[in-house]
C-alpha cells in the first residue's frame, strides 16, 4: 500500500453510518449493558473483564520509523521500530475490518488541561466500555469547544482483531503501534483498556518536550497555602493513593506537564489500582467508584453485585477509571504553580532502602534517571511477583525521547524553582519480600505530610553508610526505629548483605548512562562494585 493521507481512512471511517460520536455517559452505560460488554454494579460502576490481557503489552508496543521522527526516538526495546509500509497495511485491514461492525464508538477530546498546551485527540472504538473509559480517563469538551473540536491525534482501537505476525511485523497477535507522521495510534488484539490511555501519555512524552515543557509520569496536588507537590513512581508505588489527600487538593494522579508557567494535568480522569481497596484506607478512591466509573477485572458478587476488592482470582492489576470531578477536593482546572515539594516513590522489596530520604540535586537527578523500584503483581503480564526493575524517569516505557531529555529538563527545573526532593519507599521493612512487612500506609503518609510541611527540611539526619542516603532521625507519627531500616532487621548481616547486592544493581544500571556528569554519577550509592 502506498503511503497514505493521515486522516483518509480515519475520516473514511468516520463516515459510516455505524459510528456513534460523544454519547454521554448514560447513554454509553446502556450501550454497553445491551451489548453485555459488562455489569452494573451496586456502587453504580460498570465492571468489565479484559480476557487474558490484564496488564500492558510493552513488547507489542511499537513506533513507526519515519522521517518526521527517526532521528529523536531513542530507539531500542522500549521503542521498537516498525516500518511505514507494515503500519499502513495493517491499519488498512482494521479500519475494513471495523467498517463491518454493526456499531462503532467516537470520543472527541483533549490530552493537556493547560489549553495553551493541550492536544485535540479523537478515540474511535469498538467496544462501548472502551470509549466510556476513554470519555473518563481524557478531558471532555465543552459544547462549544466540540463544535470547532479538529483531533490532532487519533487512537483506533479493535481488541477483537488479531496480528498475524509472520504478515504483520508485530511480535503476537497484539499491537501498539504509533505513527507521529500520520498521527495516528493503532491497538488491537488486547481489551486492557489501559494502553489506550498510555498511548495518548506517549505521544504527549514526544511533543511536549519540544515546546519546552516537561512531561511526566507523576501525581501532583497542592496545599492551601498554594504549594505544589509532585509524586513520581510506577503502578503500585502509591502515586494515586498518596495524592488522593484529604486536607491537599488534587491536580491529577498520574500524568503532568511541567510548562513555564506551572503544572497541569495532562489528563481528566483517574485509573487508581483498586487491589485491597476499602473506605478506611482510602475513602476518596473509594467514594469516587460510582455511577459512570470502570471497574477492570475487578470480582463482583452475583448476588449484591459489591465489588470485593480482595479478590486476585483475575490478576492483581485491578483498576477503577473514574472522572476527576469524582473525587471531592480538585484543583479545577487541573493547573497549578511550580512544585515546592517533588517525590519519588519505589516499592522496594529488598527492604533496604530507607522509608524516607532527603536528597542532594545530584542525587536528585542519580534517582529519577535510575527510577528504581520493584515491579508489582500484574502491572504487566507474566509478572506474578516483584521484581527488581530500573524504569528512567520512574517510566521508561513512555519515553520516546532519550531519558537524559527529561532528566536535564527535570535538574533545571529543580534550580530555577529549589524544589525540595525526597526518596519514599512505600515497600518492605523488617526484611526482603516474603519475610518483612509492607511499611504501614499510615507511616507514609506522615512522613510524606512532614515534607510537604518543610518540617524535614532543618531535622537532623544521619548518612546511611551503604547507600548516602540523609535520613531524618525523627518524624511526627513515626517511631524512630523504623527510619533506619537496618535498625528493623533481626538479622543485621543479612541486611548488610541485601543493601550491598542492591547497591550493586544501582551500579550496574547506572553505566548505560554515559552522558551523566561526573557529580551524579558519584551520587550514587556509597558502596562501590570493588569493594
Amino acid at each position: 500500500m502506498k503511503s497514505m493521507e493521515r486522516s483518509t481512512l480515519a475520516d473514511e471511517l468516520l463516515a459510516q453510518g455505524n459510528i456513534q460520536h460523544n454519547l454521554s455517559v448514560p447513554c454509553l452505560v446502556e450501550k454497553i449493558l445491551a451489548r453485555n460488554e459488562g455489569i452494573l454494579t451496586a456502587t453504580g460502576a460498570i465492571q468489565a473483564t479484559t480476557g487474558k490481557y490484564t496488564g500492558r503489552s510493552p513488547k507489542d508496543k511499537f513506533i513507526v520509523k519515519d522521517d518526521i521522527c527517526e532521528q529523536f526516538i531513542d530507539w531500542g526495546l522500549v521503542n521498537q521500530a516498525i516500518d511505514e509500509d507494515k503500519f499502513d497495511r495493517l491499519y488498512e485491514k482494521v479500519v475494513a475490518f471495523l467498517k463491518d461492525k454493526n456499531e462503532l464508538y467516537s470520543f472527541k477530546g483533549f490530552a493537556g488541561a493547560d489549553k495553551k498546551h493541550r492536544l485535540p485527540i479523537q478515540v474511535i472504538n469498538e467496544y462501548a466500555w472502551h470509549n466510556l473509559f476513554a470519555r473518563q480517563l481524557f478531558i471532555t469538551p465543552s459544547d462549544e469547544e466540540l463544535k470547532t473540536h479538529k483531533a490532532e491525534f487519533t487512537v483506533v482501537s479493535a481488541p477483537t482483531y488479531k496480528a498475524d505476525p509472520a504478515v504483520d511485523g508485530t511480535n503476537s497477535e497484539t499491537f501498539i503501534l504509533v505513527s507521529f507522521k500520520r498521527r495516528i495510534i493503532l491497538i488491537g488484539g488486547t481489551e486492557y483498556a489501559g494502553e489506550i490511555k498510555k498511548s495518548i501519555f506517549s505521544v504527549m512524552n514526544y511533543l511536549l518536550p519540544q515546546k519546552d515543557i516537561l512531561s511526566m509520569h507523576c501525581s501532583a496536588n497542592v496545599g492551601q497555602e498554594g504549594d505544589v507537590a509532585l509524586f513520581f513512581g510506577l503502578s503500585g508505588t502509591g502515586k494515586t493513593t498518596l495524592s488522593a489527600d484529604p486536607y491537599r487538593r488534587l491536580i491529577g494522579d498520574d500524568e503532568h506537564g511541567w510548562s513555564p508557567n506551572g503544572v497541569f494535568n495532562i489528563e481528566g480522569g483517574c485509573y487508581a489500582k483498586c487491589i485491597n481497596l476499602s473506605y478506611e484506607k482510602e475513602p476518596q478512591i473509594f467514594n469516587a467508584i460510582r455511577f459512570g466509573s470502570v471497574l477492570e477485572n475487578v470480582i463482583i458478587d452475583e448476588e449484591s453485585r459489591l465489588p470485593d476488592y480482595d479478590d486476585t482470582i483475575l490478576t492483581e492489576n485491578t483498576r477503577a477509571a473514574y472522572p476527576l470531578e469524582n473525587i471531592d477536593n480538585i484543583v479545577t482546572p487541573s493547573v497549578a504553580g511550580h512544585p515546592n515539594t517533588i517525590i519519588f516513590l519505589t516499592a522496594d522489596a529488598s527492604g533496604t532502602l530507607p522509608p524516607i530520604s532527603k536528597l542532594t540535586k545530584e542525587q536528585a537527578m542519580y534517582h529519577f534517571l535510575s527510577g528504581y523500584t520493584s515491579k508489582l503483581a500484574g502491572t504487566e503480564r507474566g509478572v506474578t511477583e516483584p521484581q527488581a526493575t530500573f524504569s528512567a524517569c520512574f517510566g521508561s516505557p513512555f519515553l520516546p525521547l532519550a531519558p537524559s531529555t527529561y532528566a536535564e529538563m527535570l535538574g533545571e527545573k529543580i534550580d530555577q524553582f529549589n524544589s525540595n526532593v525526597f526518596l519514599v519507599n512505600t515497600g518492605w521493612t523488617g526484611g526482603s519480600y516474603g519475610v518483612g512487612n509492607r511499611i504501614k500506609l499510615s507511616y507514609t503518609r506522615a512522613m510524606v505530610h512532614s515534607a510537604l510541611e518543610g518540617e524535614l527540611n532543618t531535622v537532623e539526619t544521619v548518612k546511611e553508610d551503604i547507600f548516602g542516603l540523609e535520613i531524618p532521625m525523627h518524624v511526627p507519627g513515626v517511631p524512630d526505629e523504623v527510619l533506619i531500616p537496618r535498625n528493623t532487621w533481626t538479622d543485621k548481616s543479612a541486611y548488610d548483605d541485601a543493601a550491598k547486592a542492591l547497591a550493586l544493581k544501582f551500579h550496574d544500571n547506572f553505566r548505560k548512562f554515559t552522558k551523566a556528569s561526573e557529580q551524579i554519577v558519584q551520587a550514587g550509592p556509597l558502596y562501590k562494585p570493588e569493594q
